[in-house]
C-alpha cells in the first residue's frame, strides 16, 4: 500500500503544476464526508445529508488544500515569502505551508475580532502578523497594491493555484460517493471556495469553468470525465455580510461568523458564473441561526465546526424545510473550518451553564440520574 503523503502528489496529474514542482504538503486533503443521522431523523428529512468536514485539515480549515498548491508554485518558481490578508483561516494555514518550505510568511490581519485560535497558529508558526487598521477589505487591498512592487507571492484565492487546489474536495466527494451530490452547499465569504468546488465537478465531466479557463498559459492536467453530473451550488452568506445579496460590496461587514466576514468578495465573477452555470442561488442567515445550527450538529452528531461553516448547513436545513432543496436529494454542506479554531462564543454560553455539586458521590450520582439521557 502506497503511504498517502497529500495532495499535490495524489491528484498531480489533475493539478497544472510542473512535474518537477517538489510538493510542500502536510498530509492535508482526505477528509472526511459524515453522513447526518440523527439531524434528519430528528427533522423529519428524506435527504441523504453529509457534511464534508474540512476542520480536519492540518491546520484546521479548507485553506490547507489551496495552500499546498499556491506554497508549492510559489517555491518553485523561486518565491522566498509569501503575503496574504486573513480574517484568521488564510494566516494559519499561509504560516504553516511557509515554514514547510523554508520560506517566510506575511500576514495582515483586521483590526479586532479575528478568532484567537486562529491567529495563535499564525504566530506560533513564526509569521510576521502585520495587523491594519482596517477590516479584511483594507488588508485584501493593501496585499494587492504591496504584491505589485515587492518580491512576494500573494496566497490568497486571487491566487490561482489556490483554487486548484481547493478543487480537489469535489474530487474526494465524486470518490466516495460514486458520483456527483444533487445540491452542494456551502458558506461564502471571499467567494473562492463555491468556484472552487465548481471547477472541480466540472472537470470531472470533462468541462471548464470561468475559473480554470481564467488560469492561463500554465501546465496541461488531466480533464478526463469520470462522472456526467453537476450539483446545483448554492452559497449562504451572514445577513452582516452579504453583499451578493445586497447587490454590491458591503463596507463595513459585521458577523460572528468572522471567517466569512467579508463585504467585498475577490472572486465575485467566478462565484456569479457558478450561480447562473449550476442552477444554484444564494441566500443569507443571520448570526443567531448560525449559531443555533452549530449547537444543533454538535449536540446531535458529534461535529464541531466554526460558526461560519454553520451557515452552509443552517441554510440548507431551512432550504430542505421550504422545499427549495427538494426531498430524497443528495445534499453535500461543507464545514469548513474546526471549532476549536473560534470557541469563545460557545465557552460564554456554556459557562453559564456549568453545574457543580459538592466533591461527594451521592451528589454526583443525583446529577447523573437527573441528566441521563
Amino acid at each position: 500500500m502506497t503511504r498517502y503523503t497529500g495532495l499535490v502528489d495524489h491528484y498531480r496529474h489533475r493539478l497544472p503544476l510542473a512535474p518537477e514542482a517538489r510538493p510542500i504538503s502536510l498530509g492535508e486533503g482526505r477528509t472526511p464526508l459524515i453522513r447526518l443521522q440523527n439531524l434528519p431523523s430528528k427533522l423529519g428529512f428524506e435527504n441523504e445529508l453529509y457534511v464534508k468536514f474540512e476542520g480536519l485539515n492540518p491546520t484546521g480549515s479548507f485553506k490547507d488544500r489551496g495552500m499546498t498548491v499556491a506554497v508549492t508554485q510559489a517555491v518553485h518558481e523561486g518565491a522566498r515569502a509569501i503575503i496574504c490578508a486573513s480574517t484568521g483561516n488564510t494566516s494559519a494555514a499561509a504560516a504553516a505551508y511557509a515554514v514547510r518550505a523554508g520560506i517566510t510568511a506575511f500576514v495582515l490581519i483586521p483590526e479586532g475580532k479575528i478568532a484567537l485560535g486562529k491567529l495563535a497558529q499564525a504566530v506560533v508558526h513564526g509569521a510576521v502578523v502585520i495587523q491594519v487598521l482596517g477590516n479584511f477589505d483594507d488588508g485584501m487591498r493593501l496585499v494587492k497594491e504591496v504584491g505589485q512592487t515587492t518580491p512576494v507571492s500573494i496566497v490568497n484565492s486571487i491566487n490561482p493555484y489556490r483554487l486548484q487546489g481547493q478543487k480537489t474536495a469535489a474530487f474526494e466527494i465524486v470518490e466516495e460517493l460514486g458520483r456527483a451530490p444533487d445540491y452542494h452547499c456551502l458558506p461564502v465569504g471571499n467567494a473562492g471556495n463555491i468556484s472552487a468546488y465548481w471547477m472541480g465537478y466540472s472537470e470531472l465531466t470533462g468541462r471548464t469553468t470561468l475559473a480554470s479557463r481564467a488560469f492561463g498559459d500554465a501546465p496541461a492536467y488531466d480533464r478526463t470525465a469520470v462522472t456526467d453530473t453537476r450539483p446545483v451550488m448554492v452559497g449562504y452568506q451572514a445577513s452582516g455580510a452579504a453583499p451578493f445579496l445586497r447587490g454590491g460590496p458591503v463596507k463595513v461587514p459585521e458577523t460572528v461568523a468572522t471567517a466569512i466576514r467579508i463585504g467585498d468578495p475577490q472572486s465575485w465573477d467566478f462565484a456569479w458564473a457558478v450561480h447562473e452555470e449550476s442552477g444554484g442561488w444564494f441566500d443569507e442567515c443571520d448570526d443567531d441561526q448560525i449559531l443555533a445550527t452549530q449547537k444543533l450538529l454538535a449536540e446531535t452528531e458529534g461535529v464541531f465546526c466554526e460558526p461560519a461553516s454553520a451557515a452552509s448547513l443552517c441554510g440548507a436545513l431551512r432550504d430542505i424545510r421550504s422545499g427549495r432543496i427538494a426531498a430524497g436529494t443528495t445534499v453535500v454542506c461543507t464545514l469548513t473550518g474546526n471549532g476549536l479554531k473560534d470557541p469563545d462564543i460557545v465557552m460564554k454560553k456554556g459557562l453559564a451553564g456549568l453545574i457543580q455539586v459538592p466533591a461527594e458521590r451521592s451528589a454526583v450520582e443525583k446529577c447523573l440520574t437527573e441528566r441521563m439521557r
